[in-house]
């Protein structure tokens, strides 16, 4: 906060000891889902913000950002002799309009830098998983955009009827299950065939399970992720055909 001493004369600043002034720590960028973005600057480019923190730059879409806060470093004033009464004005920000609410398309991008996921990876899981549809619900009883179950959201402690929630939610799944497999050659493989049929049923058949569904699923996203990657059909321990367990 600043402070503007007034009516002081030059002879007024008797008794003045020291004045301690804020000095600016940097910024917390905060975006529409909820999430905050520790910087020390940012820049406006067109339709992007670029944030800098320590060495490091990111970007993202100025319609992801709700407001920039600016941070304060704590001073210790020193001890003054009364003057003159002390007027108060808010601290600076650099507010953003209201706008409207996120697509699913950038929702998947928000989700996707909140738990550093490529945003691609997680866009074209939620095509395959609800076709962008945050209304979404299978006859197993999956939720929303990422189709989360009742059991998985409750355990992640989201609401999965808030499409927001429901793409966080579904990346941080994502990025649990690819580091569950991270030493595995086929870590990708296994994270989206443990996200369409259940960790059980990838340590069930130590690998892809025999489900056909889920081998379409595995490569209907890798086909769906841009750029393009190689998709070989994955491996399985016995023949295709049974159904997805979740």
């Amino acid at each position: 906060m600043i402070r503007f001493l007034s009516n002081i004369s030059g002879f007024g600043l008797i008794g003045l000891c020291a004045l301690a002034l804020p000095v600016w720590a940097g910024e917390n960028i905060v975006l529409r889902t909820g999430f905050t973005l520790a910087a020390d600057r940012h820049e406006v480019d067109g339709g992007t913000i670029r944030i800098y923190s320590g060495d490091g730059i990111t970007e993202v879409a100025v319609n992801l950002v709700v407001r920039v806060e600016m941070v304060e470093t704590p001073t210790v004033e020193a001890t003054v002799a009364p003057v003159a009464p002390v007027v108060s004005i808010p601290e600076p920000q650099s507010a953003l309009p209201a706008l409207p609410e996120l697509t699913p398309a950038q929702l998947a991008e928000a989700a996707a830098l909140k738990y550093s996921l490529p945003a691609a990876f997680v866009s074209s899981v939620m095509r395959a998983e609800s076709g962008f549809n945050p209304s979404a619900l299978s006859p197993k009883g999956a939720i929303g955009l990422m189709q989360l179950m009742p059991g998985t959201a409750r355990d992640l402690g989201v609401d999965p009827h808030q499409p927001a929630q429901n793409a966080e939610a579904g990346a941080r799944y994502l990025r649990d299950l690819l580091a569950k497999y991270e030493d595995r050659p086929d870590q990708v493989q296994l994270a989206l065939a443990a996200y369409n049929a259940g960790t059980a049923a990838v340590d069930k058949y130590h690998g892809v399970p025999p489900y056909r569904e889920t081998r379409e699923y595995i490569i209907r996203v890798m086909k769906n992720w841009n750029p393009p990657i190689s998709t070989p059909a994955p491996a399985v321990n016995q023949a295709a055909g049974e159904a997805v367990e979740r």
